[in-house]
């Protein structure tokens, strides 16, 4: 009841009017003044105008309108909030239209149909009022429509500004701003910015960037003016200051480090860390640092180092001049990284995010770039960093859903966190706008890197003598399963038996180190099944090859004409599918799959893979697959034609990170 209450028109009206009350009362409790002087009057012949204001700082917006003779139309968005504005100017003599950009998402806003009304509005002798920075954010950075209006409209941009001196600012994306009485206000402007009719692509990004800046030139100065300053808006010069909270967590860990040996020896006895080489997680360095410029990537684990191994490839293959230091935080991620580096990258343990520890890494291996990998957050490597002025990229980025709402409901934590990211290169426009939301400054939508990463390789010898074992047997493989799907996997083995009396399963745990564990089950529910790490090879009466060894899934996925993808039975998120695709297997996969959302999306919409939901879901599809080769055949050929789409990734990283690396001319200066 309270909440349709709170929905409907009746509301909307009479919230809007109360609104329009206490404009009114801040105007009159307070002086007001121009700056530069008379720059109202001075711009009066040009209406009608386009009057950009930032979001979140239009409470006093009336007061923008010069006279009574000039009519002004503001755009306000299809929504509640909307509906509250409309009411409120309109007890001011001046009109809406509705409607708003699409923002990240490119939800449809209505953005269309107010880009013709105020098209009509203008033709009409109307001046529209319009914000520049578009939900949900970031804030302060100028979007197109602003600037796309202006050149179909042949109309100038007049940048503005209203403040007061004593204001209250809320916690919104765009840091709503409450005016408050018995204050000082002022209306600032700027220079009118106008845009060609024929403008090219890169002249219009200029004039974005013009009015971006032009936009904080204004209230900057409106707030200065006022006796003031703004807070609570992050800058690109300027990221947000740690608060109390993380100022805690740096105090707290720092008191936690002489624990530090002890728990890396406990994690030692259990295999979660690599012997001889704990040292490296207290921040001490087990390889020597060449003189020349060091670029740091960060890679949490198994998944994040594969993603940018191709990257580190061609970063050193376009820049020899370049140290590669590749730091990651588990035992199987280092293995991989040994095996797969290319010649002069370097791999060093990252050390717990302690103060100290991470200081001593910084001092030195002193990087010129911090590369971090996908979601890999830490404050105080992120805090000495900002103290070093060492540059913080973060790529192939991405944020579940999950993680946004934990971070967005410890928002005063997150902000000085995500703002001190230079730039961040995401997966999509959803994981975009999810670090724009939390205040990252500079981000971009790149797709992701593991869609262009060669295909896994294979050990030609070790693939020739599987397959003189395994001989004319069907192979279906459970690829980077998780704990409670190798269990389907086995019923699924025991159903396929009946028509496959000769079929072998391989599984590929995700974690190698269970394998012994995934044997025992297998064995307990009466199969029979060897351990790669034991048995080169499996025996012609063994069930199922428990494949617990790393860097070798390409191999298997040559093995397998149908391949299941693991983590997506169990709420994991699924894995990597583009793999299995490069080596021909044809893909099943379970439903959930929020880590790869986009490309399985694809996938199945292409008709291009196979979803299951159950044991004897994947019992039916998998036999289905081995019986009709044709079907199979044609359903990895859409696969491959999909993958090949979804590529591009990599080129566009590696042109957004050059900005960001030491140039050529630099190092021939220190040499």
């Amino acid at each position: 009841m309270l909440q349709s209450l709170l929905k409907s028109q009746a509301f909307a009206r009479t919230a809007g009017r109360l609104m329009a009350v206490y404009i009114r009362f801040v105007r009159r409790t307070s002086s007001m003044t121009d700056d530069p002087p008379g720059f109202v009057q001075k711009n009066l012949p040009d209406h009608p105008l386009l009057i950009a204001m930032w979001h979140g700082q239009g409470l006093l917006l009336p007061y923008i309108r010069p006279s009574e003779d000039i009519k002004v139309a503001i755009m306000v968005a299809k929504h509640l909030d909307g509906d509250i504005v409309d009411a409120a100017v309109d007890t001011f003599g001046m009109t809406t239209i509705r409607g708003a950009g699409a923002g990240r998402k490119g939800k449809d806003k209505g953005g269309f149909e107010a880009l013709r009304a105020c098209m009509i509005a203008i033709r009409n002798d109307t001046t529209i009022a319009i914000t520049a920075d578009i939900p949900p954010g970031p804030a302060r950075k100028a979007g197109l429509g602003l600037i796309t209006l202006a050149k179909i409209t042949g109309r100038a941009i007049l940048p503005c500004a209203v403040v007061t001196k004593h204001y209250l600012k809320l916690n919104t994306w765009s840091g709503f701003t409450v005016n408050l009485p018995f204050s000082k206000i002022v209306m600032a402007g700027g220079e009118q910015i106008k845009v060609p009719r024929h403008a090219s692509n890169e002249e219009i990004e200029t004039l974005r960037l013009l009015l971006e800046d032009s936009m904080n030139e204004v209230t900057a100065r409106a707030y200065h003016v006022a006796g003031s300053s703004e807070r609570g808006i992050p800058t690109e010069q300027n990221p947000v200051a740690y608060g109390p909270l993380l100022r805690t967590y740096v105090r707290g860990t720092r008191l936690l480090q002489p624990a530090a040996p002890l728990l890396l020896k406990y994690r030692e006895r259990q295999g979660k860390e690599e012997t001889g080489r704990t040292d490296e997680r207290l921040g001490f360095h087990s390889a020597p640092r060449k003189s020349g410029s060091l670029i740091w990537l960060h890679a949490a684990s198994v998944g994040e180092t594969n993603a940018v191994l191709h990257l580190i490839e061609r970063m050193i293959d376009q820049r020899p001049d370049l140290q590669i230091l590749l730091t990651t935080g588990t035992v199987t991620s280092a293995k991989l990284a040994r095996s797969r580096l290319p010649e002069g990258a370097i791999h060093q343990y990252v050390p717990l995010d302690t103060p100290d520890f991470i200081k001593r890494f910084f001092d030195h291996w002193k990087p010129r770039a911090v590369i971090l990998t996908e979601s890999e957050i830490w404050p105080n490597l992120i805090s000495e960093a900002r103290n070093r002025k060492v540059p913080l990229l973060l790529v192939n980025g991405r944020i579940s859903p999950r993680s946004f709402r934990r971070w967005r409901n410890r928002f005063k934590i997150a902000r000085p966190l995500f703002s001190s990211l230079d730039l961040v290169i995401a997966q999509n426009d959803r994981y975009a706008g999810y670090f724009e939301r939390l205040g990252s400054r500079y981000v971009l939508a790149a797709g992701n890197l593991k869609m262009d990463a060669p295909p896994p390789p294979v050990d030609k010898a070790a693939l020739e003598r599987l397959k003189k074992t395994i001989g004319s047997r069907p192979v279906f493989l459970a690829a980077s399963t998780h704990p409670g799907e190798e269990e389907i996997i086995a019923g699924t083995h025991r159903s396929l038996k009946k028509g496959l009396p000769d079929l072998l399963t391989i599984i590929v745990p995700r974690h190698p180190n269970r394998g012994a564990e995934v044997c025992e089950m297998l064995q307990g529910e009466g199969l029979t099944c060897a351990q790669r790490t034991n048995q080169d090879a499996p025996a012609v009466s063994q069930d199922i090859y428990v494949a617990d060894t790393i860097g070798e899934l390409g191999l298997f996925y040559d093995l397998a004409r149908v391949s299941f993808i693991g983590g997506s039975l169990v709420k994991h998120g699924g894995q990597n599918p583009i793999e299995a695709i490069m080596h021909k297997s044809a893909v099943l996969t379970g439903p959930n799959v929020h880590n790869f959302e986009e490309a399985y999306a694809s996938l199945l919409e292409a008709q291009a893979c196979i979803e299951v939901s159950s044991m004897e879901d994947l019992t039916l599809q998998v036999a289905r697959l081995f019986k009709d080769e044709k079907v199979r055949k044609e359903l990895v050929s859409r696969a491959q034609t999909e993958a090949d789409e979804m590529r591009g990734a990599l080129d566009v990283t590696l042109d957004a990170l050059e900005g960001y690396l030491p140039s050529v001319k630099e190092k021939r200066r220190a040499s």
